[in-house]
């Protein structure tokens, strides 16, 4: 078995596209959702509230060939997985495209620009709208084919469609794959682009927050008085790689993924199951050879929906206790689906890196249905700790839960 760590991070997300970007805003506690005016055409859409990524480019040196293949999410994830690559110091370095490096990315859709323009197909018949790299924009894996393809990646592809574990998966399968020796290098996580879509499907559910004209005070994840979840976008890249290869070149070490698991629920698409959520819980300890009380804080899912943060919290009690700390990064970025296994797993890496925990805003009061835990709320957690988890359950019953090791230099 190989040990796998982390030497490079990448992400975009509307608090920023740099950790310092994110840190200030985590510090003041400073959300990034906005009410969304172009949303009112939707007349049956509920909510207007979003967590957009309002300053993102494509670099100028990206070509229109490069492009044609590329919507928005492919765009998030090529400019995180280039950024992670530099921030390792292999951008440019032969190991790109020799097989050593590999990629592990997934979205819930791809570009739905596109995916309206192949309905308008079937519904009128006229394919106007369609070129040759519509469907390419559009499939499922579209992010980890356009990675592999810009960088001219030769290694093993792994596509993750799992909705919100999509990220979380991507890292947990890119991990195995470096542990079993099948690859040296992954580039792994998510991305997600930002349609209406998303908070229609979400809106049906009675899920999405309605509290149009408050953005600041929303979501409200494990908190009493909530009233739903508020769509967001970006990407979250982290370069896995196998330690000794690490140390050989003298790679920067942000962190050890130190145990993965993932599981079904076997019951509902949408209904949360407290008891697979615990299961793939201590899954993940036990691939991480650890007892429950070496990890020291928890990173939940936190959605800020009923179901969810009820049946989450309970099954963290259950195994945690209840002196556990948790928060919930959704209070920030909105639910970015694809993107926020990959994000969340970026902040917790940096939280343990720096001894600070970042707060769940919002949370006014703890709702008295979700299991006892000790909620970080105010100025955040001054806290040392040499184990956290990063937890994330999707549609279609799917968990993940991953294990990461701070990492002593």
């Amino acid at each position: 078995m190989h040990r796998v760590v982390v030497t490079g991070i990448g992400g975009i997300c509307a608090l920023g596209q740099d950790w310092p970007s994110l840190l200030s805003s985590l510090r003041a506690g400073r959300n990034a959702v906005r009410t969304m005016p172009q949303w009112d055409r939707y007349e049956e859409l509920g909510t207007r509230l979003a967590a957009p990524v309002m300053d993102f480019t494509v670099p100028a040196d990206w070509t229109r060939r490069q492009l044609r293949s590329m919507g928005r999410v492919s765009q998030f994830a090529v400019r995180s997985a280039t950024l992670a690559l530099a921030d390792a110091g292999l951008l440019g370095d032969p190991r790109i495209s020799d097989g050593t490096l590999g990629v592990a990315c997934g979205s819930s859709v791809g570009s739905t620009a596109d995916i309206r323009d192949f309905a308008e197909v079937l519904m009128t018949g006229h394919s106007t709208g369609i070129n040759a790299n519509s469907y390419v924009r559009m499939m499922p894996h579209t992010t980890a084919a356009n990675i592999g393809i810009f960088l001219g990646i030769t290694g093993r592809i792994i596509p993750t469609s799992s909705a919100c574990t999509s990220a979380s998966q991507a890292i947990g399968y890119a991990y195995e794959s470096i542990r079993f020796g099948r690859q040296a290098l992954m580039l792994a996580g998510g991305a997600e682009e930002l349609c209406p879509s998303q908070a229609m499907a979400f809106d049906q559910l009675y899920a999405t927050s309605r509290r149009n004209d408050s953005p600041a005070l929303v979501p409200q994840p494990y908190d009493r008085d909530r009233d739903g979840l508020v769509v967001g976008e970006g990407a979250g890249i982290l370069l896995l790689e196998e330690l000794e290869h690490a140390r050989a070149r003298g790679a920067r070490i942000y962190a050890e993924i130190a145990g993965f698991a993932s599981n079904s629920d076997g019951t509902h698409v949408t209904r949360p199951n407290e008891e697979t959520q615990r299961i793939v819980m201590q899954l993940a300890l036990q691939d991480a050879g650890l007892e429950a009380a070496q990890v020291g804080y928890v990173n939940g899912h936190g959605t800020a929906t009923e179901h969810g943060d009820i049946a989450e919290t309970q099954a963290t009690r259950r195994v945690f206790g209840p002196k556990m700390p948790i928060s919930s990064q959704k209070s920030y970025l909105g639910h970015t689906m694809g993107a926020c296994g990959a994000l969340e797993a970026w902040i917790t890496i940096e939280g343990m890196r720096l001894g600070w925990f970042p707060p769940t805003i919002n949370l006014q009061n703890i709702d008295p249905r979700c299991g006892e835990l000790d909620y970080i709320t105010g100025a955040g957690r001054e806290l040392q700790c040499e184990y956290a988890m990063s937890n994330n359950f999707a549609f279609g019953g799917i968990n993940t839960s991953m294990i990461l090791r701070r990492w002593d230099s």
